[in-house]
Formats: C-alpha cells, structure tokens, sequence
C-alpha cells in the first residue's frame, strides 16, 4: 500500500501518531469470546474517526474508503481493497457498546448552589467589611447584618 500513497500526507502522519495498542486495550472488554467474530476495534474506531474528520454518515464513510487509499492505509490496511469493511450498521452495534459503559453523571445529585445576586452582593459586603477591618478604615455602617436578613429571605 505505501507505494501508492505519499508518506507525507496528513492521514499517513496522524496513523503513525495515535497509540493504537492503549485504544485497543481500553477497548476489549466490550467484546466477549462468544458469538460471531466482530470488527476488529481498531478497524471501526478508525473508521469512525474518519467519519467524525470528514464529516460523512455511516453508509458514506463505508463507500469512501473503498475509492481512497489514505483512509485505507489509515484503518490498517496493507493491501488495496475493493469491498467494503464492513456493513455500516455495524457502527450503530459498536456505539451501542460503548454506550452501556458510559456513565452519564449528569443525573447524579451534586452539592452545586448557583449564585444569585443577592449572595453575590452579601460576598462582596462581607469582602469589603473584612478589609476595612484590616486596614483600620472605621466605618460608620458596614451593612453586613442587612446583607444576612435580604438572604435569610430568600430561603
């Protein structure tokens, strides 16, 4: 295959880049020893790497890369091929994987309070009291007890 592409071009560069052994090893725990044999992962993730930098569906992505060497040698190949890989449903099976190991943290309870103005301004009454304090500056009012009752109405 490399006889008929220029070493130079980006894909070439960026196939020699990628830890593909790490992706690889992150990765085979989504497949078992039973049942049909699967895509190979680095084939697929190659492919929907390819599918996400050029912008293409499942099924385009497929018939791309039989007319283009680089997205071939990209996936491995060392030899031209002229069928495709694989059926592009197979993308949908292989998101499917990876979606029932994610772990969406969104639903979990977080102890985040968003700011209102009201707690931003007692902050800031609060900052302001305790570096008059510091530097000596008398006051005549600080308003920080008129600060605490405006937020002890708000909850």
């Amino acid at each position: 295959m490399t006889n008929l592409i220029n070493l130079e071009h980006p894909l070439v560069k960026l196939a020699g880049e990628i830890s593909w052994d790490k992706m690889e090893i992150e990765l085979q725990n989504l497949y078992t020893e039973q049942g049909r044999p699967s895509i190979p992962i680095r084939k697929i993730v190659r492919l929907l790497l390819l599918k996400e930098m050029f912008k293409e569906s499942d099924e385009s992505v497929v018939k791309r890369w039989i007319e283009n060497a680089y997205w071939q040698y990209f996936t491995g190949e060392d030899f031209f091929q002229t069928k495709q890989p694989f059926d592009p449903n197979e993308f949908v099976h292989f998101r499917k994987r990876l979606k029932e190991v994610q772990i969406d943290s969104t639903v979990q309870e977080k102890n985040i309070t968003f700011q209102t103005d009201t707690k931003l301004a007692k902050k800031v009454i609060d900052n302001c009291a305790k570096i008059a304090e510091k530097e000596g500056v008398v006051q005549r009012q600080t308003y920080k007890r008129l600060s605490k009752q405006h937020l002890d109405m708000l909850t």
